[in-house]
């Protein structure tokens, strides 16, 4: 059972405010109530962030053929067909109704980095066909994990924590940080029927960084155990990013933060969005924040390598 017809509204934070101590409030709020909020402020400019958009649909709209070359390898990068990934199979009939493509943090072959799971070199499209791609991607990919940074910092403030916390080589000095682009077909989903433009799920890693056009579609459910569930839409957000917190840093926090449900139900427009993961360095040891452990709180979760 569920229900699902209204808004949710989300804390905004901005990260040119000079008064840390507000960002801090309205960022520590939003994470122990739904774990998502907006960033805006962020300094990536509109004008770039519309090129990395118009770059995204290049390739979408190339062949099937075409894409099919780049198919998404071992190293998880390249392309992802529609129908080819299924979030919540208890719930789906089908797969999601979405294509990507992973981007994730650039490695040589003959690096011995490249032998870990999530590094190595990524694979791109023919500049022949897609000239600027690459160039775009990268930058933003770089861009995009400066922005993770800064908010990691305000989160580091929140869990009272120092300010650098996660900027240690363990952490995000070192980090796994992918980039997905994300195109919905003119699809309309019908949860009771098991079709959706992507499954219930909550994300892995640190926090996700995401970009969309102005087309709604992702929903959030506060309380994953509540019959029925209630599903509240997120508005996308102009020159803004929407932020989530990942299953990680829920354990990290022991559960005082939350990594939170959600999805993509259309109504048949098509959709555009862009994802960033980001997750600590695979030297990174995943163990109970001391700020967030006490005798009456004891850790939920066992010490984890990431």
């Amino acid at each position: 059972m569920e229900s699902s017809t209204s808004r949710t509204s989300l804390n905004c934070i901005s990260l040119v405010d000079p008064d840390i101590q507000r960002s801090v409030a309205l960022l520590k709020q939003a994470c122990l109530d739904s774990g998502f909020f907006y960033v805006l402020d962020h300094g990536i400019s509109q004008e770039f962030m519309d090129e990395v958009f118009a770059e995204s649909k290049k390739f979408f709209e190339l062949p099937n053929s075409e894409k099919m070359k780049l198919l998404r390898n071992e190293k998880n990068r390249g392309y992802t067909p529609m129908l080819d990934e299924i979030l919540d199979p208890e719930n789906q009939v089908n797969g999601d109704y979405k294509e990507g493509y992973y981007i994730g943090v650039e490695v040589p072959a003959d690096d011995p980095q490249s032998n870990r799971p999530f590094y190595g070199p990524n694979q791109w499209p023919s500049e022949e066909i897609l000239p600027k791609w690459r160039e775009v991607m990268e930058q933003y990919h770089r861009e995009a994990l400066r922005v993770a940074k800064s908010v990691a910092r305000i989160i580091a403030l929140a869990l009272n924590l120092d300010e650098d916390f996660f900027d240690r080589p363990e952490m995000l000095g070192d980090s796994i940080a992918t980039l997905r682009l994300l195109h919905y077909e003119g699809q309309v989903s019908n949860p009771s029927k098991g079709v959706y433009g992507a499954g219930a799920h909550s994300d892995y890693g640190l926090i996700t960084l995401l970009a969309t056009d102005d087309v709604v579609g992702l929903q959030i459910c506060k309380d994953r155990n509540a019959q029925p569930q209630v599903w509240e839409y997120v508005a996308p957000v102009k020159g803004g990013f929407i932020v989530n917190l990942g299953d990680m840093l829920e354990r990290w926090s022991n559960s005082i933060f939350r990594s939170t449900l959600h999805r993509v139900v259309l109504d048949g427009q098509e959709r555009y969005s862009i994802a960033f993961f980001v997750e600590p360095s695979h030297d990174c040891v995943v163990e109970c924040l001391p700020t967030c452990k006490s005798e009456t709180n004891p850790p939920k979760f066992a010490t984890s390598a990431v």
